[in-house]
């Protein structure tokens, strides 16, 4: 493999790995899974029960994961085409899927707020709520 190909598969292979990780640790279709699993994560009295279970509600933990079984499934390496090149490659990956998470993270939060701000500008033109408030309150 070209030295040119492993980097384009060092930023695409972090999408899947972002989307897999996302999905089961924040999203709501597994909510009551990962709610089961952080009780149990909590609640356990081995503590590699209590480790095993709180992977499903940590998405640093699970990429790790994800990205191990993403790297069995395309034999993706990294610079080196021994056990190395794996080594190389799963941390790139965890890391750049992490980053990833964080960029879509953050846009959710800004979409959310602007959101909110959208629903509190139509609802004062409509005279119905108080502007909404942002930060401690200005005394003065």
């Amino acid at each position: 493999m070209t030295l040119a190909r492993e980097l384009l598969l060092l930023f695409v292979l972090p999408i899947p790995i972002a989307s897999i990780t996302w999905t089961v640790t924040h999203e709501e279709v597994f909510r009551e899974p990962r709610d089961w699993c952080a009780a149990r994560s909590k609640s356990c009295r081995r503590l590699y029960s209590r480790k095993f279970f709180y992977l499903f509600t940590c998405e640093y933990c699970f990429s790790h994961y994800v990205t191990a079984v993403l790297l069995f499934i395309t034999r993706y390496k990294l610079l080196f085409d021994d056990w190395r090149g794996y080594l190389i490659a799963g941390f790139s990956l965890v890391w750049l899927a992490n980053v990833y998470m964080s960029f879509f993270g953050r846009l959710r939060l800004e979409i959310r707020e602007n959101r909110i701000e959208i629903a509190a500008a139509e609802s004062r033109e409509l005279g119905d709520v108080k502007p909404v408030q942002r930060g401690p309150k200005q005394s003065g």
